[in-house]
């Protein structure tokens, strides 16, 4: 019975999209600042991210201690959220729309190995996040996941296959457990606020 191999592993036919000096110069300079403890300013954030060719939209939340793999195959986009210790493991294209929500420790990764292989070989697929959707805490984001707008992701879910739309799905492996309902928003006119007394308003 044949047994893996790791002497025989070759990634060769992957490129990691920059020149070794830039992956140097990320990971020397820029990695350290935008997972910086210390530094309250998701606006500092942005601005590296973008510097390193990352795609980041207006009033992106950035919280301190995210890991992210290639800046430059990394997108984001408008009002979303990156909590702490998320790693965005993107050997490969990772796109997050717009108002998504990323929990403290989510884990997207976009790479694998390719078990039935001998020599172990490297795997790499994009991982696509919709619009409003949420990876709750902890969750894992298997390579080649996309979660469809307003989906979700429970906290400390493996996600193996994608999510559809509006759907929210917990557990390991991950599966359907309900569909996501908004509430209605209830507008408050003026004419609507009840008027109370100098004694204020009843118990």
């Amino acid at each position: 019975m044949q047994q893996p191999d790791l002497s025989l592993f070759d990634n060769s036919w992957y490129s990691p999209g920059r020149s070794l000096a830039v992956r140097v110069l990320w990971h020397l300079v820029g990695s350290p600042i935008v997972r910086w403890q210390l530094l309250p300013f998701s606006s500092v954030r942005r601005f590296i991210l973008r510097c390193f060719g990352a795609k980041v939209g207006h009033g992106v939340v950035l919280l301190h201690c995210i890991r992210v793999k290639y800046p430059w195959r990394l997108s984001v986009g408008n009002y979303s959220w990156i909590g702490e210790d998320v790693w965005i493991d993107n050997l490969v294209e990772v796109r997050i729309g717009a108002n998504a929500c990323l929990s403290q420790g989510a884990y997207l990764c976009s790479g694998n190995h390719d078990w039935s292989d001998q020599s172990f070989g490297l795997q790499a697929f994009p991982i696509v996040l919709g619009d409003g959707c949420w990876v709750g805490a902890r969750a894992l984001i298997c390579p080649g996941v996309e979660i469809g707008q307003s989906g979700v992701a429970a906290a400390g879910s493996v996600v193996t296959k994608s999510i559809p739309a509006f759907e929210i799905h917990a557990g390991n492996p991950a599966h359907f457990v309900k569909r996501r309902i908004f509430r209605e928003t209830v507008s408050c006119s003026a004419d609507r606020v009840p008027e109370y007394s100098n004694s204020g308003p009843p118990s």
